[in-house]
């Protein structure tokens, strides 16, 4: 693009020039023809006297001296045939013989002659010397042969390619130069990178232009999460195999003891139920997506209609009313599978112990550094509560509010994993507005 440019611009400076050239051409020949207007003269009888000197020294060499002038018309002293030639176009074959009309001048050439390319410049006009003798009708001629332009056009032409062309390196190098000087951030994010990858260091860093700080701090989300995503899996399945230790012994335990087959039934079929809970729960610790720096935003009404459908079925004898208070901006940057398990283990547990009501709100959370916004979220209902210190004791997984409510006691636990996982917070304390328990959810705090 940089050639091309400077090709086009040699193109119109030399354009330019030769106009400006070929124009300065004009005006000078145009002065010669007032010159030589201005030292003609008239006989008394009406015929012109040409001047006897020419406006330049070059009119009076009878050689090729490249400037040549001619009048043509009806009565000039000392002309037989109707036409005066200056010195130096005597005896030529030039195009001097063409009557013109009065009128503005007429420029043209390069003209192909004898003598060379010529640019001539001819007028037509009336003479009246003031007296009684008839107006004469003159055509004055002054032309220039087409070296000295073409002289001056070659100079012009190797001088605006030298500078050009030593611009145009100039140029390249100051480019390259400034490629590499701004390119060189984007360099060191890949030479980090590979060392993430060999594992020399955690992450990238905050040493970059701001340019590429946003790239840079979504490549290091991207790391952590993967990073997070490994560490859980190992830990689940780390967990699961601690957690099946015990029932696994207790069933060998009874096998090697007991020997009531009805007792032993009983015994067997505990822990396997206990197996079966202790499986689902890490199962599902393992399939949270966790936080994810390029995940498309999800609206949450939507889902929490379908999950509100399908629990007032369930508890259609309680005739629960949930409200909805969502802000259209409210988006959810993470998994499906993960927003459905929040908020169906939250409503879930909010429909389980209230009255009447539940309450469902959600709305975008600011964020620092230029970041995707957050969200936070609260479900309260009207129920009962949770005493300040049962808070923690309920958190843990297992661990039921009531032990005559059916269920697990899992779920809370979850959705604490799940809010981990996205790098958020999860707050219980009482309802203001409900007087019953409030769960609040801040996503993307950290």
């Amino acid at each position: 693009m940089l050639a091309a440019f400077l090709a086009l611009a040699f193109i119109a400076l030399d354009r330019a020039f030769y106009e400006a050239a070929e124009s300065s051409l004009r005006e000078r020949l145009q002065g010669y023809m007032y010159a030589y207007l201005a030292g003609s003269d008239t006989t008394r009888a009406g015929s012109l006297i040409p001047p006897e000197v020419g406006p330049d020294p070059r009119f009076d060499r009878p050689s090729l001296s490249g400037l040549y002038a001619g009048i043509v018309g009806t009565k000039i002293l000392g002309s037989k045939d109707g036409s005066w030639r200056s010195p130096s176009a005597a005896g030529r074959d030039l195009p001097f013989t063409e009557p013109l009309p009065r009128g503005p001048a007429q420029f043209r050439g390069p003209v192909e002659t004898p003598v060379g390319d010529l640019f001539v410049l001819a007028q037509g006009v009336d003479w009246n010397s003031g007296g009684k003798s008839e107006a004469l009708h003159l055509t004055f001629y002054v032309a220039e042969d087409s070296d000295a332009l073409r002289t001056q056009i070659d100079v012009f032409r190797r001088t605006l390619l030298t500078w050009l062309g030593v611009l145009g390196v100039a140029l390249l190098l100051l480019l390259l130069a400034v490629l590499r000087w701004s390119l060189a951030p984007l360099r060191r994010v890949a030479t980090d990178l590979a060392r993430v990858e060999r594992g020399m260091q955690e992450r990238l860093g905050d040493q970059y232009p701001v340019e590429l700080s946003g790239l840079t701090t979504s490549l290091d989300s991207f790391i952590e999460a993967e990073r997070e995503r490994v560490k859980r899996y190992r830990n689940t399945l780390s967990d699961l195999a601690h957690s099946l230790k015990t029932p696994l012994a207790v069933m060998r335990s009874q096998l090697e003891t007991v020997s009531d087959g009805e007792s032993l039934r009983w015994t067997v079929l505990e822990q396997v139920g206990r197996m079966d809970e202790i499986v689902a729960y890490q199962l599902s610790r393992a399939a949270t997506s966790g936080h994810q720096t390029f995940a498309a935003p999800l609206l949450l009404e939507p889902y929490a209609e379908e999950i509100v459908r399908s629990l007032e079925k369930v508890y259609a004898g309680k005739s629960v009313l949930c409200e909805f208070d969502i802000d259209p901006a409210a988006r959810f940057h993470g998994d499906q599978g993960d927003l459905m398990e929040l908020l169906g283990n939250l409503l879930e547990n909010a429909f389980k112990w209230a009255r009447r009501r539940v309450l469902l709100e959600a709305r975008p959370l600011a964020t620092a550094g230029g970041r995707r916004a957050g969200l936070e979220f609260t479900v309260e209902d009207d129920g009962p509560g949770i005493p300040d210190d049962r808070v923690e004791h309920l958190l843990q997984r297992g661990v039921r509010g009531d032990e005559r409510v059916q269920g697990h006691g899992i779920g809370l636990a979850i959705v604490q994993d799940i809010v981990k996982a996205y790098r958020g917070e999860l707050g219980v304390d009482r309802s203001p507005t409900l007087g019953g328990a409030r769960f609040n959810v801040r996503l993307g705090v950290r």
